[in-house]
């Protein structure tokens, strides 16, 4: 049975309701749903006040959702607890209204402006007093009160600010305009953020819109936390639920197995390792350590990694995630020799960067960044021309977000690949050759650098080569699909690439060498050829003719990850139900399925008659190649291991880290995009070679150089340039896996073109 398209429907302004940004409207097969965007669950009918109580886990009329956050939770339940109370405030001012006497309101009616008395309005307007808080003393509000506002004014449902019944019903006097005003809510969350010096990318946070739904929600009888209730109850209460949330994720480690994560960093006079542990429900924050003594040698730092795994439970360890340095390779190497039953692993993120960062630095490569480099930092560096440069590109920017200063040259060069048509007409326009910019020797290079077609052919090319190592690196650190499975092609669909852009092989190997010595450089890496073998969209694609590195990689698993050789006979026999597609995997369903299930989920639906290999597997699949943690600005980590800080405030702020830190670790998979700015000083450790030209800005004749002028980045372009990783995953075509299980490489089967 094939399934339904879902076409996903816009959401209007209209919807006020805070449920609605936790869900999806849908249309499937000619009918209207809506869709949990945390369980995937459809709602045909009950509307968006059945989603509110299945996201607030009320039993009864929708059941509970099992992955909604538990802030989210808290959010619909104060809605839900707010609906009821309006309801219930509304209905008794209704009883109020038919009790009035009725020559009181024939006096009010009076009193009215004449042509507002030929106006008739319904009772049902009047009495719609939408979110307005109503305390017990004003329940005995006289009519001519009640009435005292003009009738037929227009009103917007549950709007405090725009319901003058409401207000004349509080006795409280309310300007409509200036509460209604959103600039004024605006400049009062401006007035906290700058004078409390709250960083401003907070905006970016997915726990930023929910609190201010609360707050709303309560209205103005809310009493807001003080210092010490964020030091003290605040501050406990999250604990608890991050150590819930903790317990929940161990309780799938026997199943998925997790990796161990080591994410190491420097300050300007320490070394710090974060420590996390991955698994498909999610990855947790266990510490931040002072590492600056024990990184020196590979002995202290084993010890580290011991006592790590030791509290993990080294049953449940697959894999050690560190640094890829010949220190970490020793201690990796002593860890395995402790723990038979794990492998040790270096970063796949900080390879694939550091192969960007050795391309960066080829000469070829190099002259051609240094140029593009030229087009951005003249035009990022002169207001008049950033907004000349929006004007002819839609409001979009020259530079989008990257993961590291590496990858941000070659993501750079494809989003200017993809303007070059905008940019060729603003230096060809009336206005740019008319404007003083055009006359400066920067800007005339500039605009003949961009009107030279040799340049832009050379930047798609570096941009072909490089995409899917910058892909690969965006699948590494994904959060929502396991890499395992997907890391062996994706290395070899960047060669393979590499060497059909040139051809000779005199011209590819330079970048084949890079890659094997930053890849290869400490010793296999049999997880990934496993992860290769057991992924059914890649195996079945391979026509079951594997190369020895991925056998080898798979019996390497097998001989590690089960001790016990009963359980590994067993699979050894399951693997030839695998192999030829037998039992349930020759189901229609299976073969469909190993396009559309992740692996993991694959073989947890259709492995069910070979349970040994099927857990293999899944605890296989399911795990992380990259230690690269999210973003670690703007958390206590170096003040953490301050040595005057009292003890008990220490453990409050070691508290306090674990809190944040897993707080941004949650939202670090809800979040589609974040919102940039390349001249913003937060995205100057990445950006600043891109954005800074090589003189002062130069003053216009009207003084307007400065960034008061600049216009605003347009909302919805912000998004990181590649596309979602499911777009990696979908583009792997038939011979890019069957070449990559084969193991095909460069010597007799690719022949050099002469001259």
């Amino acid at each position: 049975m094939t399934s339904v398209p879902e076409i996903v429907l816009p959401i209007g302004n209209q919807k006020h309701d805070p449920a609605w940004k936790h869900c999806l409207m849908i249309r499937a097969g000619g009918r209207t749903k809506l869709k949990c965007t945390y369980c995937m669950k459809h709602f045909l009918g009950g509307g968006i006040h059945r989603i509110k109580e299945h996201l607030a886990r009320h039993k009864g009329n929708a059941s509970c959702c099992p992955k909604v956050p538990l802030e989210v939770q808290h959010a619909m339940q104060q809605s839900l607890n707010g609906s009821a109370v309006r309801k219930k405030r509304k209905i008794k001012f209704s009883e109020e209204v038919c009790r009035l006497n009725p020559s009181d309101i024939a006096v009010t009616a009076g009193e009215m402006d004449p042509s507002a008395a030929l106006q008739i309005v319904p009772m049902n307007e009047m009495l719609d007093l939408g979110a307005v808080q109503m305390e017990s003393k004003e329940e005995g509000a006289s009519a001519s009160s009640l009435l005292s506002a003009k009738p037929g004014r227009k009103r917007r449902k549950k709007s405090f600010p725009e319901n003058p019944m409401a207000a004349a019903f509080a006795n409280k006097p309310i300007s409509i305009k200036s509460l209604a005003d959103k600039d004024q809510i605006y400049y009062a969350i401006g007035r906290f953020f700058y004078e409390a010096g709250v960083p401003l990318e907070a905006t970016n946070s997915v726990f930023f819109q929910p609190m201010v739904d609360s707050i709303a929600a309560a209205g103005s009888a809310l009493e807001l936390p003080s210092y010490h209730d964020l030091r003290g109850c605040v501050l406990k209460k999250l604990v608890d639920e991050v150590n819930l949330t903790l317990e929940h994720c161990k309780g799938t480690w026997s199943h998925t197995g997790c990796s161990i994560m080591a994410d190491e960093w420097t300050t300007m006079d320490k070394t710090l390792i974060n420590f996390m542990v991955y698994c498909p429900e999610g990855t947790m924050f266990l510490r931040c350590v002072d590492a600056t003594e024990i990184v020196s040698t590979a002995d202290t730092l084993y010890e580290l990694l011991k006592h790590v795994v030791e509290e993990v439970g080294p049953g449940n360890v697959l894999q050690v995630i560190t640094g890829n340095s010949v220190t970490h390779a020793i201690a990796g190497k002593r860890l395995t020799e402790t723990f038979p039953t794990l492998f040790w692993s270096p970063c796949a993120s900080q390879a694939i960067d550091g192969i960007l960062e050795d391309f960066s630095k080829m000469e070829l490569l190099n002259d051609v960044i240094e140029s593009a480099k030229s087009i951005t930092g003249f035009i990022y560096s002169y207001a008049p021309v950033l907004n000349m440069m929006k004007k002819y590109t839609n409001g979009k920017d020259l530079l989008f977000p990257a993961i590291s200063r590496a990858a941000m040259n070659f993501v750079a060069l494809k989003s200017l690949v993809g303007l070059q048509e905008e940019l060729r007409n603003m230096v060809t326009s009336e206005e740019w050759l008319s404007s003083l910019y055009s006359e400066k020797p920067d800007g005339a290079a500039m605009a003949n650098l961009v009107v030279n077609f040799p340049f832009w052919n050379s930047c798609a090319a570096i941009v072909r080569i490089t995409e899917p190592l910058l892909r690969l690196m965006q699948l590494v650190d994904s959060r929502r699909r396991p890499a395992m499975g997907y890391v062996h092609v994706g290395l070899h669909l960047a060669k393979e690439t590499i060497r059909k852009e040139f051809i000779k092989k005199s011209d590819y190997v330079p970048y084949w060498e890079i890659i094997d010595w930053r890849w290869d450089r400490h010793l296999p890496r049999p997880l990934q050829s496993a992860g290769f073998f057991l992924n059914p969209q890649l195996f079945y694609s391979t026509q079951g003719q594997m190369s020895n590195e991925i056998s080898s990689g798979l019996l390497d698993c097998i001989e590690r990850l089960v001790p016990d050789v009963k359980a590994q006979d067993k699979i050894q026999k399951e693997l030839n139900f695998y192999r030829v597609a037998d039992r349930d995997f020759s189901r229609k369903m299976a073969i469909r399925a190993r396009h559309n299930l992740l692996p993991a989920e694959w073989w947890s639906t259709y492995g069910g008659s070979c349970p040994n290999l099927t857990r293999l597997a899944i605890r296989i699949l399911s795990q992380s190649c990259s230690s690269r943690g999210p973003e670690r600005n703007n958390i206590p980590f170096e003040q953490l291991h301050n040595e005057k800080l009292n003890f008990s405030e220490r453990q409050r702020l070691c508290e306090l880290v674990y809190v944040r830190y897993n707080l941004r670790l949650r939202q670090r998979p809800l979040m589609k995009s974040k919102r940039f700015d390349p001249i913003s000083v937060d995205s100057i450790d990445v950006v600043d070679d891109w954005v800074m030209g090589n003189n002062r800005p130069l003053l216009s004749p009207d003084g307007d150089c400065n960034w008061r002028v600049i216009n605003q980045p347009v909302h919805g372009e912000t998004e990181f340039l590649l596309d979602d990783v499911e777009t990696f995953i979908s583009g792997l075509d038939d011979e890019v896996i069957l070449t990559a299980g084969r193991g095909i490489e460069e010597d007799d089967e690719i022949k050099e073109e002469e001259g």
